[in-house]
């Protein structure tokens, strides 16, 4: 395996992980799985309106970042073939 696969892979899990984590920190829009699990005490608490739109921005950041690498780890198993 290259390195450029390697870097590749451990780069995938991550923006996996991070992508995970900063999806469930998100608030929740009530009725729905989050609050059957406290996500309706977070919710009446509220955080700011900053924080929120930041939260989006990384979680769009982090998203885009993980396309990408799952993109190039696609061209990269192509031309190793």
């Amino acid at each position: 395996m290259g390195a450029l696969t390697i870097v590749l892979q451990v780069l995938l899990v991550i923006t996996s992980l991070l992508l995970i984590m900063t999806i469930l920190m998100h608030k929740g829009k009530g009725g729905g799985l989050s609050d059957m699990f406290g996500g309706g005490l977070s919710a009446s608490i509220g955080s700011s309106g900053v924080a929120e739109r930041n939260l989006n921005r990384i979680t769009v950041g982090t998203a885009v970042v993980w396309t990408v690498v799952i993109v190039l780890l696609g061209l990269v198993q192509r031309v190793s073939l």
